[in-house]
């Protein structure tokens, strides 16, 4: 069962610097722990010395680990000098009202796979148009390929096929990308919209036309200019783009800040991610 807290504190005059940069390192430290789930910081609007800290663990157990952690054991001795009352007030959360969006026991969309030429040139498209970062690569390229019978039967892999290099990258508040580089297989282009399966990727933008021209900066190319949404996604300010990759592959750009006008039987609002600032 998820374990949610609530962390608040304030920071004492003259210490709010002190006290900002300690929560920053924090949030980063505690975002890589293996039981954590989530960590959003808030600073109050009428009080820029008051901060709210909203924690999610796995269990009682992720969050009691928590707690024995250096950074987490280093930032608490920090607030006895940094915030009113020397330490910082915690409260326990129970979830409610939560929504009725999947089976029991299913969360979401974890990863989008993608199959490219080359890893490095796709990372650093994927980087300098969307600003992605590399998390870690699954198989590294210079390791023994990942190939024979048993990887061939997990995968569904042709016989000889062999994966020489995966790699594991984010884009802001959603699904990861997970790529493969696979030779010694026949391989076809790239899937386009009237092709079966999963055929193009997403990426909710602020600005299409900022973000347009960063493609297309990096490699890219646009199907078309920026172009308005139809249907019950129409607005005077949604707009979206199809692009391809430099190996070919679709994505697209969408933006719709004047929202969706939500048909009666809806029954839950489109996901949406949220601004990474």
């Amino acid at each position: 069962m998820p374990h949610i807290v609530m962390a608040q504190c304030t920071a004492l005059p003259g210490c709010e610097d002190a006290l900002h940069s300690r929560i920053t390192d924090l949030a980063s430290a505690v975002r890589m722990e293996a039981g954590n789930e989530g960590f959003e910081v808030f600073q109050h609007p009428k009080t820029e010395r008051s901060w709210t800290m909203i924690e999610r663990y796995r269990d009682r157990k992720a969050f009691d680990t928590h707690l024995g952690q250096p950074h987490t054991k280093a930032f608490n001795d920090a607030l006895e000098n940094l915030v009113e009352g020397g330490a910082s007030y915690v409260t326990e959360l129970v979830s409610a009202c939560r929504s009725d969006d999947a089976a029991p026991g299913i969360r979401g969309i974890d990863h989008v796979g993608m199959t490219v030429p080359d890893i490095d040139v796709a990372s650093k498209f994927l980087a300098d148009a969307f600003g992605a970062r590399t998390l870690y690569d699954v198989q590294p390229a210079d390791a023994d390929p990942m190939q024979g019978d048993e990887v061939e039967h997990q995968l569904g892999l042709p016989a000889g096929a062999r994966i020489e290099h995966m790699r594991l990258m984010r884009i802001g508040a959603s699904a990861n990308i997970e790529m493969f580089r696979i030779a010694n297989a026949e391989q076809a282009d790239p899937a386009g919209l009237v092709d079966y399966g999963l055929q193009h990727i997403a990426l909710y933008v602020d600005d299409i036309d900022a973000a347009a021209r960063r493609l297309t900066n990096a490699g890219g190319a646009l199907l078309s200019d920026p172009h308005p949404l139809s249907g019950v996604e129409g607005g005077e300010c949604n707009s979206g783009v199809y692009a391809r990759a430099p190996w070919g592959a679709l994505i697209e750009l969408i933006s719709s800040p004047d929202g969706i006008d939500y048909p009666a039987d809806c029954p839950m609002p489109r996901w949406k991610p949220q601004p990474n600032t």
